[in-house]
């Protein structure tokens, strides 16, 4: 039997209302400092084996965007999965688990990018690197756990007008990063293993936090 009740999500709860308006100033920020402070560059997540990489990237790095479209599928999935998720857990509970996921993406994303860096000075030709940046890796461990809590759920997408259950629909989006992370054809430049070191942490944690609760989620 589950002791699951549900409340009412609110429309801003408020840790999901400061993080978008953190992303979104930030946004903004970027449009206009990029060109004198070079703000994107330095604030985004280098490898840590080049000279470009500062720590403060594995944080700063979570709230910058490529561009437009990337903020507003970002926000919209933030708004539409951590207001639920942020009313059912807590504002505390909601925030750890947000950066934690953010870090989870970074580390996923650095261990992949160290090897890779390592393997193209072995092998004596020219080192092609970049950076990384965005809220995707966060918002794919918010989707992650939202599919385990509440995986009956329905999304309804503007490309696909037809309603998807969480539980395929998460999984599915996972399929395509591993599909993109190792298919030369595939790759788009998407950090594919930042979203899946996100989902996989927001696994984890939801997995820790629901033997620990006496709370049965379905």
């Amino acid at each position: 039997m589950s002791n699951f009740r549900y409340t009412r999500s609110e429309s801003f709860p408020p840790v999901v209302k400061n993080l978008l308006i953190i992303n979104i100033l930030a946004f903004v920020a970027q449009q206009f400092f990029d060109p004198q402070y070079d703000m994107t560059r330095k604030l985004s997540l280098w490898p840590v084996n080049t000279s470009y990489f500062e720590p403060y990237q594995i944080f700063t790095h979570m709230f910058l965007h490529a561009g437009f479209m990337h903020l507003l599928f970002n926000m919209l999935m933030l708004w539409m999965i951590g207001r639920v998720l942020e009313s059912y857990w807590g504002s505390k509970r909601f925030l750890f688990f947000y950066l934690v996921c953010g870090l989870g993406a970074a580390a996923a994303h650095l261990g992949v990018e160290y090897i890779q860096v390592n393997q193209q000075i072995a092998a004596g030709g020219p080192v092609e690197i970049g950076y990384a940046l965005g809220a995707s890796g966060a918002i794919m461990g918010l989707m992650a756990g939202f599919a385990w809590l509440f995986p009956n759920t329905e999304f309804m997408l503007i490309f696909f007008p037809v309603p998807i259950k969480a539980k395929y629909f998460v999984p599915g989006l996972m399929v395509l990063d591993i599909l993109g992370a190792f298919s030369p054809v595939l790759d788009n430049g998407v950090a594919h293993f930042a979203h899946l070191g996100g989902a996989l942490t927001g696994f984890i944690i939801v997995l820790i936090w629901n033997k620990t609760n006496r709370r049965t989620l379905y």
